[in-house]
């Protein structure tokens, strides 16, 4: 007998139709003799919807009003999953995150999980009940609820595998796996069998919508074997495991992001430590710096630019507005940009793939901004117009029929 982890998403049941989908899913995994639980989002665009009301009442309520507030998305669709499963007759509970045992920080919006107390979770299981756990909420020391933010049921699916020592951990979306790029995007984009956690996390980071980065690291921690398939077609799906055959891999897939914005320093004084002043500051706010380019330098200054998520960048210029060592110097954004990555591991090995990428952009005439490179990724930041053009043309270049 195998525990089997489910995770599905807001759009597997956004619907009753596709509830009784989910049930028939999760049933005939319980029929084949496994235990299991199902961890589930919010019904389709519920989260939305429930934001929205909390603008029409107010435009700017605290995050832990909101976390009360979207909390409510889950307890309906677990308790609807479970409904559905009754019906067909099994044995079936629905726990929200406190009962299933999830302690995070009080990071209201994006807690942290710090410890799963699995008791209840084996007591359930050892009814032989299947056990349907609410996606992306927990309790903090002061029994506040909190949400784990962005991505956060993939997050807690796995934590749950790790948590129990499950022999697999199902990622259903609606998509047939992990695939070389967005296939709504990219006719000829191919499904991979499997994916290295590496591999899938700089997808994850780099803009791939199909697992939460969060969840990768968290499964490659806990070496926990993840399986991403559709929860709308029974066929195999895309294997996350560790590193195997590292020299006969090269790019396994091509993404874009256009949640980036650029920003420039020009004319820094160039002084020794004013790049960790720079981003020590930005550090302390949270806020994750990306792509690093920075100019020889001119007259004793130099010219500094960088990448961070849209979201911060509000704050990214006030911080480095207050900064005295900056003051009256021209600071710029570009919100209008994206960033096209390749990645793979091995691809350190195989010399040719920078040019191979660069190659596929100059013959669609696309200008590139800057350039980030590791051992397995390869970044560059073009204009956003030209963000689709570039993964179709990078794909091509890679992937040919």
């Amino acid at each position: 007998m195998a525990l089997i982890v489910q995770k599905f998403g807001g759009s597997s049941v956004a619907n009753a139709e596709r509830v009784k989908n989910v049930a028939g899913i999760v049933t005939d995994t319980y029929k084949a003799g496994n235990n299991v639980v199902v961890v589930v989002s919010a019904q389709g665009d519920t989260t939305d919807d429930l934001i929205e009301k909390a603008r029409e009442i107010n435009s700017k309520p605290s995050n832990r009003e909101m976390d009360m507030l979207l909390s409510a998305g889950e307890q309906i669709s677990i308790s609807l999953l479970a409904m559905a499963i009754e019906d067909l007759g099994y044995p079936v509970v629905s726990l929200l995150g406190w009962q299933a045992g999830f302690e995070t920080d009080s990071n209201h919006s994006a807690a942290r999980i710090k410890k799963v107390n699995t008791s209840r979770l084996k007591k359930e299981l050892d009814k032989k009940n299947i056990v349907i756990v609410a996606g992306f909420q927990g309790l903090n020391k002061y029994d506040d609820i909190t949400t784990l933010g962005r991505g956060g049921t993939d997050t807690r699916a796995v934590a749950i595998a790790a948590s129990l020592h499950a022999d697999r951990c199902q990622i259903f979306t609606d998509v047939e796996g992990v695939y070389t790029s967005d296939p709504r995007k990219v006719s000829n984009a191919k499904k991979l069998n499997e994916i290295t956690y590496d591999e899938m996390l700089e997808l994850a980071t780099l803009g791939a919508q199909v697992l939460n980065n969060r969840s990768v690291e968290m499964a490659k921690k806990y070496n926990v074997e993840v399986e991403v398939l559709s929860s709308l077609k029974r066929v195999p799906g895309t294997i996350v495991k560790e590193v195997t055959k590292l020299e006969k891999m090269l790019v396994r897939g091509v993404t874009k992001d256009t949640d980036v914005t650029r920003i420039s320093i020009m004319a820094v004084p160039n002084i020794p430590g004013i790049a960790f002043k720079i981003f020590g500051r930005l550090a302390a706010k949270n806020i994750n710096v990306d792509i690093i380019l920075q100019s020889v330098g001119r007259n004793d200054t130099k010219d500094i630019s960088f990448t961070i998520a849209k979201d911060h960048c509000d704050l990214a210029l006030q911080t480095l507005k207050d900064f005295d060592l900056l003051d009256g110097l021209e600071i710029i954004s570009d919100s209008d940009v994206a960033k096209v990555s390749v990645v793979g591991a091995g691809m350190e090995t195989h010399p040719g793939t920078a040019a191979t990428m660069f190659k596929a952009l100059y013959e669609k005439d696309i200008n590139i901004q800057m350039i980030s490179t590791s051992e397995i990724k390869i970044s560059v930041l073009i204009d956003k117009k030209d963000a689709d053009s570039a993964v179709s043309a990078v794909h091509a270049a890679f992937f040919a029929e």
